[in-house]
This record gives C-alpha cells, sequence and structure tokens, in this order.
C-alpha cells in the first residue's frame, strides 16, 4: 500500500503594512508623550511671548522719541524685526530638533525600536511615515507660532508703522519662520539615527543648528562666509529681513534664492541620513 503526500500548504504571506497604517500609529506614538505637548505648548508661548515683549518695548520707547532722529536722520525703524527677534526663534530651534530627536532616540533608549522593526520590518516605509508625522505636527507648530508672532507684534507696532502681509517681505518671513520648525525637526531626526543617545542627540542637535551658524561668520574669508551660508538659521535671517530695510548684508551676501535652496536641501539631506542609519544599523 502506498500513501500519498501533499506538498505543504504555504503559510499566507503576511501583508505589507500600509502607509495609513504606518502613519496612523506614528501619530499615536508621537501624540502620546507628554513632553510632546508640553514642549511645543510651552515652546510656543515663549517664543510668542519673547517677540510680542520686544514689540512692546519699540513702541514705548517709539512714543518718547520724534519721527525723525536728529542724529541719524536716514534712520527708519523696521517693525518686522520685532517678531523675528534672534532669541526667540533660536529658542524653536532647538524645541524642533528636539521633538525630532526624540522621535528616534526615544525609541533606542526604551528599546521600542526592537518591537517596531519586529512589527513592520520595511524600515524605509516607517522611517518615512515617522518623518511625514513629525513634520507635519512641527510645522503647525511654527505656523501658528509665526503667525500669532507676526499678527500680534504688527498689532502692537500699529501707530509705529506695523506691516500686514500685503507688505514687502512679510509673507516670507511668516513662511520662512514656519517652515523652519519641520527643517529643525528632521534635522533632529537625523542626529538622533546617528547618535541614538538623549544627551548627545540633544548637544548635538544645539551644536549643529545654533553654534555651526555662530563659528562661520565674518567677511575675512570667502570660504568661511560660504559655509555659514549654507546653515538653516543663516538662511532664515535672510528670508525674514525686509527687503526695504538698510540693513548691510555684508561682503558675501546670501541671495533670497540661495536661501530656499538651502531650506529644500536641508530636510531633504536629513531624511536620506536618518533612513540610511537607521537601515544600516544594527539593533
Amino acid at each position: 500500500m502506498t500513501t500519498e503526500t501533499f506538498p505543504a500548504a504555504a503559510a499566507p504571506a503576511e501583508p505589507a503594512a500600509r502607509l495609513r497604517d504606518l502613519l496612523a500609529a506614528e501619530w499615536i506614538k508621537l501624540h502620546s508623550l507628554r513632553s510632546t505637548h508640553w514642549v511645543l505648548g510651552v515652546g510656543a508661548l515663549l517664543v510668542i511671548g519673547i517677540n510680542v515683549n520686544s514689540a512692546r518695548s519699540n513702541a514705548s520707547r517709539l512714543e518718547h522719541q520724534p519721527a525723525v532722529d536728529p542724529v541719524n536722520p536716514d534712520f527708519r525703524f523696521d517693525p518686522l524685526i520685532t517678531a523675528f527677534v534672534d532669541p526667540a526663534w533660536q529658542i524653536l530651534v532647538i524645541l524642533a530638533g528636539s521633538v525630532g530627536a526624540l522621535a528616534v532616540f526615544g525609541e533606542y533608549t526604551t528599546g521600542l525600536i526592537r518591537t517596531t522593526f519586529t512589527a513592520v520590518p520595511d524600515r524605509r516605509a516607517l522611517l518615512t511615515a515617522k518623518a511625514a508625522v513629525v513634520a507635519a505636527v512641527v510645522f503647525v507648530f511654527g505656523t501658528v507660532v509665526a503667525g500669532a508672532s507676526f499678527g500680534l507684534t504688527q498689532a502692537i507696532l500699529r501707530e509705529h508703522g506695523g506691516l500686514s502681509l500685503g507688505d514687502p517681505g512679510a509673507l516670507r518671513a511668516v513662511a520662512a519662520s514656519a517652515l523652519l520648525a519641520p527643517l529643525c525637526a528632521l534635522a533632529g531626526m537625523a542626529l538622533g539615527a546617528l547618535i541614538r543617545h538623549a544627551t548627545g542627540t540633544i548637544v548635538a542637535v544645539v551644536g549643529v543648528l545654533l553654534l555651526l551658524p555662530a563659528l562661520f561668520q565674518g567677511d575675512t574669508y570667502r570660504w568661511v562666509a560660504e559655509i555659514g551660508n549654507m546653515m538653516p538659521l543663516s538662511a532664515w535671517e535672510v528670508l525674514v529681513r525686509n527687503p526695504e530695510s538698510t540693513f548691510d548684508p555684508g561682503k558675501y551676501p546670501m541671495t533670497i534664492t540661495e536661501a530656499w535652496i538651502v531650506f529644500a536641501a536641508w530636510p531633504l539631506a536629513a531624511a536620506l541620513v536618518t533612513l540610511t542609519a537607521v537601515h544600516h544599523t544594527d539593533l
């Protein structure tokens, strides 16, 4: 008697995770972190508050000084600068970069990354969804802060030349400030993927996004100025500058087009670094 054998049934292939499901999962991860709410909420109030205080201080000063400066009659107060005070937006850079970094190194430090990659072996798809969610959330944060800072400061300065979005350079300044936040968040993600350590990553965020632009300044050497012009904060300063101001851009100025190129290149480079680092690194 012969026994007929049948080939074993192949196990059903596990369906690949859909991008919509990955986006939903990454949103739950980011939204469930209480630190995200605190950092973005308190950070928004802090940045807006610094800008509003600058506008109030300038409004008070302008009320007690003549319309034309007798020492420098060609000087004209620029109300746009009060909405984009450097210390305020440097804080935003650190906050946005930290949120992006936390989205990556937080999973490594807790060990959740192993479970995540076991559930979703396609690392590229997973990191793409994570980057999209982080960028979208931080973009909303940046848009709220930029819009509120501009609107409130110009309302305070309405008697002293306060601007509207239709004035030259105003809309560009608001748009650049809104986009600065997701740019820094994606840069933070790249640093988190490379370093994968909380303290080291935050130090790197501050070093790359704040200290490097300060190091590469000056007009003595062209190559130093050119490197400085490649930094996000340097490009942002060009984009928020009032085109009607008398500011001296220096010996090697960056053009508006070059500044937008920097704004486009950094997120792309950061996403590439993040995908490469996570894809080729063992857990």
